[in-house]
């Protein structure tokens, strides 16, 4: 009994030890409000900083709450991030959200948001830091008409496309590459 209370012991001291040797995420430098990231020093796969990386992510996730983040549109934050601490300069990162399904009510301003939910829209200064820095936020048609957000309630700079299947095909048609988690 002693021994196993002894290896008990260890063991849990060793689990106490593991948080103080993990890295930190660090915030920024393009996005700095949003999508913290590790370092990841000396990678096997390098990063092509001389590269353009165009990345459109497809976004019809969102969580239950209306006070919650959405972490699927927080990613694209987390991409510029990554790449910018690895030493792609902002001019070669391109991105593109298409917004659609459950996510539809993730773009709309606050007072829009307010009057259906009663609380601010947690995911407005996330998207305007996103249009900020160049990134694009294309609205579903279809989602807009058959969930009941209209144009007028969008946060500024959020565009309205036909669909999200007709957006994502013409941005890959622009070599842009999918993300979809």
């Amino acid at each position: 009994m002693r021994k196993v209370l002894r290896l008990l012991t260890i063991f849990s001291l060793l689990l106490l030890l593991v948080p103080l040797n993990a890295q930190k995420r660090t915030k920024g430098p393009i996005i700095k409000e949003f999508g913290e990231v590790f370092e990841i020093k000396n990678p096997d796969f390098k990063v092509d900083t001389t590269k353009t990386y165009k990345a459109v992510f497809d976004i019809m996730n969102s969580p239950e709450g209306h006070d919650a983040l959405n972490k699927s549109i927080e990613t694209a934050a987390r991409f510029l991030n990554m790449h910018a601490q690895s030493g792609v300069p902002l001019e070669r990162l391109k991105i593109a959200l298409v917004v659609h399904n459950q996510a539809s009510k993730d773009i709309i301003t606050n007072e829009a948001y307010q009057k259906r939910y009663g609380t601010d829209n947690p995911n407005q200064a996330l998207i305007k830091a996103l249009l900020d820095v160049g990134g694009e936020v294309i609205f579903c048609g279809q989602s807009s008409e058959s969930r009941g957000f209209p144009r007028e309630d969008l946060i500024e700079g959020v565009q309205l496309s036909l669909s999200a299947m007709t957006a994502l095909i013409d941005l890959q048609n622009q070599n842009y590459r999918l993300i979809k988690f």
